[in-house]
């Protein structure tokens, strides 16, 4: 059978712009439902709360069934992406996030792991610029959404379009994949490798959640830019994002995924102290390019180190623990970061991320990443 990446690339893009549209709608899911700054920080945590049991359970389906996996949960993934869309109320809204989050963390094991086969099968990495795709996607769809919001949408049309893009995914994605022939070990071991690939993840998703919640922020209240520019610093993440991806996807041929994966996190220090030592937007928004650049190198070398690294009927659950992990880790780093900026200050929260894309860069050596 002739594997293709179209299709599975074509889910990581409209998956990322799922999520970019759910953004941009967060204003006007607010004035909907009603609820406080506070309670829709609650809300939010429901996407967590259901992607964790999601993600650390599904790699056993996609072990025991091979990758009819993935169609059905990117089915799964249009079928809740309009939920949140009909929500009036707090509950309402926390109930269609939970949902939201259980289909899109078995979703998002599923991609990963059908791109590490993928790589296996035909000994060729396609995992960078699957990631690359993945962060277009959430520009596309955030730009998107905020068009048509401003063009006179309303949630249920952004949402259901969104919907009807990962139903035609999902259907693009179907083949007929039979049950995979070596079966699959009763009781798993996770090996320390594996741990520490998913430790080193969860550092890096710090990184990122700490850069994309608190750019902006820091933008504006330290050195007083106005809105349009403060958000130039999760913009310039972003595409740094899709940049450094992209770059990746074109040095992993040239050099080694341990020396790439140091070299990023030695940018991102870089990055990250220069923003935290900042007196001005012109130097702060560059900075945070840098730190992007540095830090998006890692999720997609570690995902495929732990793809490849399994057996056929172990491959779905590796991914799924090293997901978890990282996926822990992107939940964990804006609350650290407010925590310490608190306590000692916002620039003093972005030495701590530079410390700990330093920690990425000193693991890098000591991982298995081939």
């Amino acid at each position: 059978m002739t594997l293709s990446r179209r299709p599975v690339l074509a889910a990581f893009c409209a998956f990322g712009m799922l999520w970019g549209a759910w953004a941009a709608l967060l204003p006007s899911t607010q004035r909907a439902t009603g609820v406080s700054k506070g309670e829709l920080g609650i809300a939010l945590l429901f996407v967590g709360l259901g992607s964790l049991p999601a993600m650390a359970s599904v790699g056993l389906l996609v072990d025991r069934y091979g990758a009819v996996v993935l169609p059905l949960s990117l089915a799964a993934l249009a079928g809740s992406a309009v939920l949140p869309s009909f929500a009036g109320s707090l509950l309402a809204l926390s109930a269609a996030l939970l949902v939201l989050g259980a289909a899109s963390g078995a979703a998002d094991v599923a991609i990963n792991a059908e791109v590490a086969a993928l790589e296996a099968a035909t000994q060729r990495t396609f995992m960078p610029l699957a990631h690359a795709l993945f962060s277009a996607g959430v520009i596309l769809g955030a730009v998107g959404s905020g068009t048509a919001r401003q063009l006179g949408a309303g949630r249920v049309a952004v949402l259901g379009t969104i919907a009807v893009v990962l139903a035609v995914v999902a259907w693009a994605n179907r083949r007929p994949f039979p049950r995979l022939a070596e079966a699959a070990p009763r009781r798993r071991q996770i090996g320390r490798a594996l741990v520490f690939l998913g430790a080193v993840c969860a550092l890096a998703f710090c990184v990122e959640g700490g850069i994309e919640n608190w750019s902006a922020l820091f933008l504006e209240r330290e050195l007083g830019a106005p809105p349009a520019v403060s958000a130039l610093g999760p913009g310039a993440y972003a595409v740094a994002m899709v940049a450094g991806r992209l770059s990746a996807q074109w040095l992993n041929r040239r050099v080694g995924d341990a020396l790439l994966l140091g070299a990023g996190g030695c940018v991102s220090v870089l990055g990250l102290l220069v923003a935290s030592l900042a007196g001005s937007t012109a130097l702060a928004i560059p900075a945070f390019f840098v730190a992007g650049i540095g830090v998006s190198f890692a999720a997609p070398l570690l995902f495929g180190a732990a793809g490849r690294g399994a057996s056929d009927a172990e491959r779905g659950a590796s991914v799924a623990t090293v997901t978890t992990l990282g996926y822990l880790g992107f939940l964990a780093g804006p609350p650290i970061v407010g925590a310490v900026a608190e306590a000692a200050g916002i620039r003093a929260s972005f030495v701590l991320l530079a410390g700990a894309a330093a920690a990425v860069a000193v693991a890098a050596p000591r991982l298995q990443l081939r």
